[in-house]
């Protein structure tokens, strides 16, 4: 077995708190403000996420990693959407820009390639003091769908996501990240952009299946996303993010039994109040609430409707505190060399 190392992740944080609230909360800027520590410290969120908003240098990074981890009291975790493409919050000229994941997924050996690719990401990430990486995509995008999904899949065809899906978590693992599947149960329907409309998939259910394949091959997971869409064959009224119909069919049909969070709850697919939006989802057996913008007064709000965690959710929350986050013991300059090297001859052929 390779030896490994551990990642930044706990630095320079207090002692851990029981059972955190069902939120992961952003935060406005660079660095965080009396008000948002405050407050922190107070709602002892279960984790924290950061946007391109946050970002400026590698040591300010670490740093609000840092404040972020101290102002909860606890070893909370921190997420980031980097999939490469357009979705990529840490970019040049202090980190890797990578391609969409549809570009290196279309490579004959796109296998050892998003391995590759994923464990620099994720040495980068781990490096700052971040440990979870809202990745791999596993969204199957048809024919006629918007572009919200698009080349962010890593195919179009749902077996082969299956398959490459495990490419990705692997290169991340390998590099101390935890994935995050989303966007369960499938995304690669929808015909507007959810962060700024809802939509309605009508497909018959025997059309759907396809869509499942690739959640259920990554049941395994620890951590999950929903998908801001109303699926009419299970549930023609709901949201599947605030859909007990859709939240079963995630646990019982594809058999997800991870920490299951939404997508940003603040999305302009969701109507309502955030605290109403928070409330509804967690009703519907949501373990955990995800709000992205760093509005305060809309944290605040929905500090009031996440208790803490309790029951299951809290069980799969202590799964996810307990996973290892280590850095297997290689030498990362070889492993961009061979990612090079590789995409380098897609680029000749």
């Amino acid at each position: 077995m390779p030896s490994a190392e551990s990642t930044g992740r706990g630095l320079h944080c207090g002692p851990r708190k029981v059972n955190p609230s069902a939120a992961i909360y952003g935060c406005a800027g660079t660095t965080l403000s009396a008000a948002e520590r405050d407050f922190f410290a107070d709602a002892n969120p279960f984790g924290f996420i950061l946007f391109a908003r946050n970002v400026d240098t590698p040591e300010q990074v670490a740093g609000l990693c840092d404040q972020l981890r101290s102002s909860s009291g606890r070893n909370a975790p921190i997420l980031i959407d980097q999939e490469g493409g357009r979705v990529q919050r840490l970019r040049a000229p202090h980190w890797r820009e990578f391609p969409p994941a549809m570009r290196d997924a279309a490579h004959p050996e796109a296998d050892t390639i998003l391995k590759l690719r994923y464990h620099l990401i994720a040495h980068e990430l781990s490096t700052l003091g971040i440990d979870v990486n809202c990745a791999p995509l596993l969204d199957v995008p048809v024919e006629g769908a918007h572009d919200v999904i698009g080349e962010r899949a890593l195919a179009r065809d749902a077996k082969a996501v299956a398959r490459l899906g495990h490419a990705v978590r692997a290169g991340l693992v390998a590099g101390g990240i935890l994935p995050v599947i989303k966007h369960i149960p499938g995304h690669g329907r929808s015909k507007v952009d959810t962060h700024h409309d809802l939509d309605r998939v009508t497909d018959a259910r025997t059309v759907l299946e396809q869509d499942f394949i690739p959640f259920r091959e990554h049941a395994d997971a620890l951590l999950g996303m929903t998908a801001h869409l109303v699926y009419e064959v299970v549930d023609q009224t709901n949201c599947g993010t605030m859909s007990a119909a859709v939240i079963d069919l995630i646990r019982r049909d594809i058999g997800f039994d991870g920490l299951l969070m939404t997508d940003d709850i603040s999305m302009g697919a969701l109507s309502g109040t955030v605290a109403e939006r928070a409330s509804r989802a967690l009703t519907a057996g949501c373990d955990i609430v995800l709000h992205c913008n760093g509005d305060l007064e809309e944290m605040t709000a929905i500090a009031a409707e996440a208790g803490a965690l309790s029951g299951a959710s809290a069980d799969r929350a202590k799964a996810v505190d307990a996973a290892p986050r280590t850095r297997a013991d290689v030498d990362i300059a070889e492993i961009e060399h061979q990612y090079k090297s590789l995409t380098m001859e897609r680029a000749d052929a």
